[in-house]
Protein backbone atom coordinates (compact mmCIF):
# COMPACT_ATOMS: atom_id res chain seq x y z
CA UNK A 1 0.00 0.00 0.00
CA UNK A 2 1.14 3.41 -0.55
CA UNK A 3 0.27 6.31 1.40
CA UNK A 4 0.23 4.00 4.27
CA UNK A 5 0.62 5.97 7.14
CA UNK A 6 -1.82 8.61 5.86
CA UNK A 7 -5.69 9.76 7.03
CA UNK A 8 -7.02 7.10 4.49
CA UNK A 9 -4.17 4.68 4.35
CA UNK A 10 -3.62 4.15 8.32
CA UNK A 11 -7.41 3.34 8.84
CA UNK A 12 -7.05 0.83 5.60
CA UNK A 13 -4.56 -0.62 7.19
CA UNK A 14 -6.09 -1.57 10.32
CA UNK A 15 -9.31 -3.17 7.82
CA UNK A 16 -6.42 -5.32 5.82
CA UNK A 17 -5.45 -6.50 8.99
CA UNK A 18 -9.07 -7.48 10.27
CA UNK A 19 -9.16 -9.16 7.14
CA UNK A 20 -6.04 -11.26 7.85
CA UNK A 21 -3.85 -9.54 5.24
CA UNK A 22 -0.34 -8.99 5.28
CA UNK A 23 0.47 -5.32 4.57
CA UNK A 24 3.69 -3.49 3.12
CA UNK A 25 2.66 -0.04 4.02
CA UNK A 26 5.21 2.80 2.38
CA UNK A 27 4.76 6.10 2.73
CA UNK A 28 7.71 8.96 2.68
CA UNK A 29 5.99 10.72 5.61
CA UNK A 30 5.71 14.06 4.40
CA UNK A 31 2.25 13.93 5.91
CA UNK A 32 1.35 10.84 7.02
CA UNK A 33 2.29 10.05 10.54
CA UNK A 34 4.61 6.42 11.59
CA UNK A 35 2.46 6.27 15.10
CA UNK A 36 -0.68 6.33 13.01
CA UNK A 37 0.06 2.68 12.25
CA UNK A 38 1.06 1.44 15.55
CA UNK A 39 -2.46 -0.66 16.87
CA UNK A 40 -2.05 -1.98 13.52
CA UNK A 41 1.43 -3.16 13.81
CA UNK A 42 0.07 -4.82 16.93
CA UNK A 43 -2.70 -6.13 15.74
CA UNK A 44 -1.31 -7.74 12.51
CA UNK A 45 1.73 -8.61 9.89
CA UNK A 46 2.41 -4.79 8.94
CA UNK A 47 5.83 -3.92 7.64
CA UNK A 48 6.87 0.03 6.97
CA UNK A 49 8.99 1.38 4.42
CA UNK A 50 9.97 4.90 4.09
CA UNK A 51 10.06 5.32 0.23
CA UNK A 52 9.26 7.77 -2.29
CA UNK A 53 7.08 6.22 -4.93
CA UNK A 54 8.52 7.61 -7.70
CA UNK A 55 11.97 6.05 -6.58
CA UNK A 56 13.62 3.00 -7.79
CA UNK A 57 14.02 1.36 -4.13
CA UNK A 58 10.09 1.62 -4.24
CA UNK A 59 9.80 -0.44 -7.63
CA UNK A 60 12.38 -3.02 -5.48
CA UNK A 61 10.65 -3.13 -2.54
CA UNK A 62 7.26 -4.05 -4.23
CA UNK A 63 9.36 -6.74 -6.38
CA UNK A 64 11.02 -8.29 -2.76
CA UNK A 65 7.16 -8.72 -1.27
CA UNK A 66 5.13 -9.62 -4.18
CA UNK A 67 1.90 -8.39 -3.36
CA UNK A 68 -1.26 -9.73 -4.72
CA UNK A 69 -2.86 -6.33 -4.43
CA UNK A 70 -1.42 -2.73 -4.71
CA UNK A 71 -3.81 0.05 -2.75
CA UNK A 72 -2.10 2.88 -4.08
CA UNK A 73 -3.41 6.40 -1.62
CA UNK A 74 0.03 8.17 -1.98
CA UNK A 75 -0.54 11.65 -3.48
CA UNK A 76 0.07 15.40 -3.46
CA UNK A 77 -3.75 15.82 -2.61
CA UNK A 78 -3.95 19.62 -2.43
CA UNK A 79 -5.72 22.10 -4.93
CA UNK A 80 -3.97 24.86 -3.28
CA UNK A 81 -0.28 23.21 -3.85
CA UNK A 82 -1.11 21.81 -7.17
CA UNK A 83 -1.99 25.50 -8.70
CA UNK A 84 1.58 26.94 -6.76
CA UNK A 85 3.55 24.32 -8.33
CA UNK A 86 1.79 21.97 -10.88
CA UNK A 87 5.18 20.38 -11.80
CA UNK A 88 5.41 18.59 -8.15
CA UNK A 89 1.84 18.09 -8.66
CA UNK A 90 2.51 15.83 -12.04
CA UNK A 91 5.74 14.53 -10.28
CA UNK A 92 4.02 12.61 -7.26
CA UNK A 93 0.18 12.59 -9.05
CA UNK A 94 1.51 11.06 -12.81
CA UNK A 95 5.04 9.87 -12.56
CA UNK A 96 4.59 8.46 -9.52
CA UNK A 97 1.33 6.72 -10.48
CA UNK A 98 3.48 5.49 -13.26
CA UNK A 99 6.03 3.78 -11.30
CA UNK A 100 3.54 2.24 -9.22
CA UNK A 101 2.34 0.48 -12.89
CA UNK A 102 5.57 -0.10 -13.42
CA UNK A 103 6.19 -1.81 -9.91
CA UNK A 104 3.20 -3.86 -10.13
CA UNK A 105 4.03 -5.62 -13.53
CA UNK A 106 7.27 -6.58 -12.67
CA UNK A 107 6.00 -8.54 -9.16
CA UNK A 108 2.66 -9.37 -10.73
CA UNK A 109 0.24 -7.91 -9.46
CA UNK A 110 -2.89 -8.90 -9.71
CA UNK A 111 -4.57 -5.55 -9.53
CA UNK A 112 -4.54 -1.90 -7.88
CA UNK A 113 -7.27 0.01 -6.54
CA UNK A 114 -6.43 3.61 -6.89
CA UNK A 115 -7.52 6.92 -4.87
CA UNK A 116 -9.10 9.43 -7.04
CA UNK A 117 -10.95 12.59 -6.27
CA UNK A 118 -14.90 12.98 -7.32
CA UNK A 119 -14.85 16.65 -6.43
CA UNK A 120 -11.14 17.31 -8.29
CA UNK A 121 -12.27 15.70 -11.32
CA UNK A 122 -15.20 16.51 -12.21
CA UNK A 123 -15.78 19.88 -11.34
CA UNK A 124 -19.01 21.96 -10.66
CA UNK A 125 -21.81 19.41 -10.78
CA UNK A 126 -25.00 20.99 -11.04
CA UNK A 127 -28.02 19.84 -10.33
CA UNK A 128 -28.49 15.97 -9.85
CA UNK A 129 -25.45 14.46 -8.19
CA UNK A 130 -22.71 13.36 -11.16
CA UNK A 131 -22.78 9.43 -12.19
CA UNK A 132 -19.18 8.25 -13.54
CA UNK A 133 -20.03 9.12 -17.36
CA UNK A 134 -21.01 13.05 -16.43
CA UNK A 135 -17.70 14.94 -18.32
CA UNK A 136 -14.62 15.02 -16.85
CA UNK A 137 -13.34 19.10 -16.55
CA UNK A 138 -10.82 19.26 -14.43
CA UNK A 139 -10.04 23.10 -13.26
CA UNK A 140 -6.91 22.34 -11.21
CA UNK A 141 -3.64 20.65 -11.96
CA UNK A 142 -4.41 18.43 -8.98
CA UNK A 143 -7.41 17.11 -11.00
CA UNK A 144 -6.03 17.35 -14.20
CA UNK A 145 -3.50 14.47 -13.01
CA UNK A 146 -6.12 12.43 -11.60
CA UNK A 147 -7.60 12.59 -15.22
CA UNK A 148 -4.22 11.98 -17.08
CA UNK A 149 -3.75 8.53 -14.72
CA UNK A 150 -6.55 6.63 -15.82
CA UNK A 151 -4.77 6.35 -19.75
CA UNK A 152 -2.03 4.72 -18.00
CA UNK A 153 -4.24 2.25 -15.83
CA UNK A 154 -5.84 1.00 -18.81
CA UNK A 155 -2.58 1.06 -21.10
CA UNK A 156 -0.78 -1.24 -18.25
CA UNK A 157 -3.79 -3.59 -18.03
CA UNK A 158 -4.02 -3.56 -22.00
CA UNK A 159 0.00 -4.60 -22.11
CA UNK A 160 0.55 -6.80 -18.73
CA UNK A 161 -2.59 -7.60 -17.73
CA UNK A 162 -2.69 -5.64 -14.10
CA UNK A 163 -6.27 -5.44 -13.34
CA UNK A 164 -7.19 -1.98 -11.74
CA UNK A 165 -10.67 -0.28 -10.11
CA UNK A 166 -10.18 3.85 -9.65
CA UNK A 167 -12.19 4.79 -7.19
CA UNK A 168 -13.50 8.68 -7.11
CA UNK A 169 -13.87 10.10 -3.46
CA UNK A 170 -16.06 12.50 -2.36
CA UNK A 171 -15.11 14.57 0.74
CA UNK A 172 -13.41 11.90 3.31
CA UNK A 173 -13.45 12.58 6.45
CA UNK A 174 -13.28 10.73 10.06
CA UNK A 175 -10.89 10.05 13.16
CA UNK A 176 -7.42 10.91 12.13
CA UNK A 177 -7.61 13.40 9.66
CA UNK A 178 -5.56 16.72 9.50
CA UNK A 179 -6.54 19.36 11.44
CA UNK A 180 -4.22 21.70 10.65
CA UNK A 181 -4.30 21.21 6.62
CA UNK A 182 -6.05 23.56 3.99
CA UNK A 183 -8.59 20.50 3.28
CA UNK A 184 -10.38 18.47 6.15
CA UNK A 185 -12.89 20.80 6.97
CA UNK A 186 -14.89 18.58 9.47
CA UNK A 187 -11.35 17.98 11.51
CA UNK A 188 -10.97 21.52 11.05
CA UNK A 189 -13.75 23.07 12.71
CA UNK A 190 -13.87 20.20 15.42
CA UNK A 191 -10.39 20.87 16.41
CA UNK A 192 -11.34 24.49 16.61
CA UNK A 193 -14.59 24.48 18.15
CA UNK A 194 -13.15 21.76 20.78
CA UNK A 195 -10.25 24.22 21.34
CA UNK A 196 -12.70 27.02 21.98
CA UNK A 197 -11.78 28.94 18.69
CA UNK A 198 -14.18 30.53 16.29
CA UNK A 199 -14.27 28.52 12.71
CA UNK A 200 -14.03 30.44 9.42
CA UNK A 201 -16.71 29.81 6.86
CA UNK A 202 -15.64 31.09 3.33
CA UNK A 203 -18.38 32.83 1.91
CA UNK A 204 -21.75 32.38 2.57
CA UNK A 205 -21.22 28.92 3.52
CA UNK A 206 -23.69 27.11 0.87
CA UNK A 207 -21.19 25.62 -1.02
CA UNK A 208 -22.47 21.95 -1.26
CA UNK A 209 -20.09 18.99 -0.66
CA UNK A 210 -20.75 15.04 -0.25
CA UNK A 211 -19.09 13.97 3.05
CA UNK A 212 -18.06 10.13 3.02
CA UNK A 213 -16.91 8.73 6.42
CA UNK A 214 -13.88 7.05 6.96
CA UNK A 215 -15.12 3.69 7.70
CA UNK A 216 -16.99 3.63 4.39
CA UNK A 217 -14.37 4.70 2.15
CA UNK A 218 -11.92 1.76 3.50
CA UNK A 219 -14.75 -0.61 3.19
CA UNK A 220 -15.13 0.68 -0.78
CA UNK A 221 -10.90 -0.07 -0.79
CA UNK A 222 -11.89 -3.85 0.33
CA UNK A 223 -13.88 -4.50 -1.85
CA UNK A 224 -12.26 -3.60 -4.82
CA UNK A 225 -8.78 -4.90 -3.90
CA UNK A 226 -11.02 -8.34 -4.06
CA UNK A 227 -13.15 -7.61 -7.26
CA UNK A 228 -11.73 -5.47 -9.78
CA UNK A 229 -12.55 -4.93 -13.37
CA UNK A 230 -11.18 -2.55 -15.00
CA UNK A 231 -13.72 0.25 -13.94
CA UNK A 232 -14.01 3.57 -12.29
CA UNK A 233 -16.14 3.94 -9.47
CA UNK A 234 -17.65 7.21 -7.39
CA UNK A 235 -17.78 6.79 -3.89
CA UNK A 236 -19.89 8.78 -2.16
CA UNK A 237 -23.79 9.46 -0.38
CA UNK A 238 -25.25 11.17 -3.28
CA UNK A 239 -26.11 13.60 -0.38
CA UNK A 240 -25.31 17.51 -0.57
CA UNK A 241 -24.69 19.31 2.30
CA UNK A 242 -23.46 22.48 2.81
CA UNK A 243 -20.63 24.24 5.08
CA UNK A 244 -23.29 25.91 7.01
CA UNK A 245 -25.48 22.94 7.69
CA UNK A 246 -21.75 21.18 8.54
CA UNK A 247 -21.08 23.69 11.25
CA UNK A 248 -24.41 23.23 12.80
CA UNK A 249 -23.57 19.21 13.39
CA UNK A 250 -20.23 19.54 14.78
CA UNK A 251 -21.62 22.29 16.70
CA UNK A 252 -24.06 20.55 18.29
CA UNK A 253 -21.53 17.15 18.62
CA UNK A 254 -18.90 19.85 20.32
CA UNK A 255 -21.32 21.09 22.58
CA UNK A 256 -20.01 24.74 21.14
CA UNK A 257 -22.73 27.73 20.96
CA UNK A 258 -20.45 30.24 18.92
CA UNK A 259 -21.31 31.26 15.75
CA UNK A 260 -18.47 31.44 12.98
CA UNK A 261 -16.47 33.89 11.34
CA UNK A 262 -17.30 34.58 7.86
CA UNK A 263 -14.07 35.37 5.40
CA UNK A 264 -13.94 35.66 1.61
CA UNK A 265 -14.94 33.27 -0.86
CA UNK A 266 -11.88 31.16 -1.92
CA UNK A 267 -10.87 32.25 -5.49
CA UNK A 268 -12.46 29.26 -8.19
CA UNK A 269 -14.24 27.12 -4.98
CA UNK A 270 -16.91 24.73 -6.18
CA UNK A 271 -20.11 25.63 -5.46
CA UNK A 272 -21.54 22.02 -5.63
CA UNK A 273 -20.02 18.80 -5.82
CA UNK A 274 -21.92 15.40 -5.42
CA UNK A 275 -21.67 12.16 -6.43
CA UNK A 276 -23.79 9.41 -7.37
CA UNK A 277 -22.36 6.08 -6.10
CA UNK A 278 -24.81 3.38 -7.64
CA UNK A 279 -22.35 1.83 -10.14
CA UNK A 280 -20.30 0.89 -6.61
CA UNK A 281 -23.13 -0.56 -5.38
CA UNK A 282 -23.81 -2.95 -8.92
CA UNK A 283 -19.94 -3.47 -8.70
CA UNK A 284 -18.43 -3.99 -5.44
CA UNK A 285 -21.92 -4.30 -3.26
CA UNK A 286 -20.51 -1.11 -1.52
CA UNK A 287 -23.22 1.94 -0.31
CA UNK A 288 -22.47 4.56 2.46
CA UNK A 289 -23.54 2.84 5.97
CA UNK A 290 -22.73 6.01 8.23
CA UNK A 291 -25.33 8.47 8.52
CA UNK A 292 -23.69 12.26 8.49
CA UNK A 293 -24.57 12.41 12.14
CA UNK A 294 -23.17 9.29 13.59
CA UNK A 295 -19.73 10.17 11.19
CA UNK A 296 -19.85 13.72 13.18
CA UNK A 297 -19.94 12.81 16.30
CA UNK A 298 -17.34 9.41 16.02
CA UNK A 299 -14.74 12.14 14.39
CA UNK A 300 -15.53 14.86 16.97
CA UNK A 301 -15.16 12.05 19.93
CA UNK A 302 -11.86 11.05 18.38
CA UNK A 303 -10.76 14.89 18.59
CA UNK A 304 -11.84 15.39 22.29
CA UNK A 305 -9.56 12.69 23.44
CA UNK A 306 -6.53 13.76 20.83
Amino acid sequence: MTGGAGFIGSHLVERLIDDDWEVLAVDDLSKGHLDSLADARRMGNVHFHQLDICSDEFRAAVRRFQPDVIHHLAAQSGVRPSVEDPLFDARVNVLGTVNVLAAATEAGVQRVAFASSGGAMFGEVPGKPATEDFPALPDSPYGISKKIVEDYFRYFRDESGVDYVILALGNVYGPRQDPFGEAGVVAIFSRLMLDGKRPVINGDGEQARDYVFIDDIVDAFARAGEIGGGVRLNIGTGTATTVNELFALIAGAAGYDGSPEHGPAKAGDLARSVIDATAAKSHLGWEPWTPLERGIAKTVESFRGA
